[in-house]
């Protein structure tokens, strides 16, 4: 899964440290979710969506990968 996480946090001109603390989580599941390393749980999927009054469609981008 892909995400637009750090392109939308820098539009808005949060760092790492403040969204962290905003959805109470580590400033490196920031930076693991940024550099997709890590996939939200679905709570903090919505959590972010809320922040950023987006849909999550909008933040996180699911790409089905063909099974042969």
């Amino acid at each position: 899964m892909k995400n637009r996480l750090e392109e939308i946090r820098k539009e808005r001109g949060v760092t790492q440290e403040e969204l962290a603390a905003i959805l109470e989580v580590s400033r490196q599941t920031i930076g693991s979710l940024e550099n997709g390393r890590y996939n939200p749980s679905i709570l903090l999927a919505f959590k972010i969506s809320r922040y950023f009054q987006m849909p999550i469609e909008e933040i996180f981008i699911y790409e089905e990968t063909a099974n042969p």
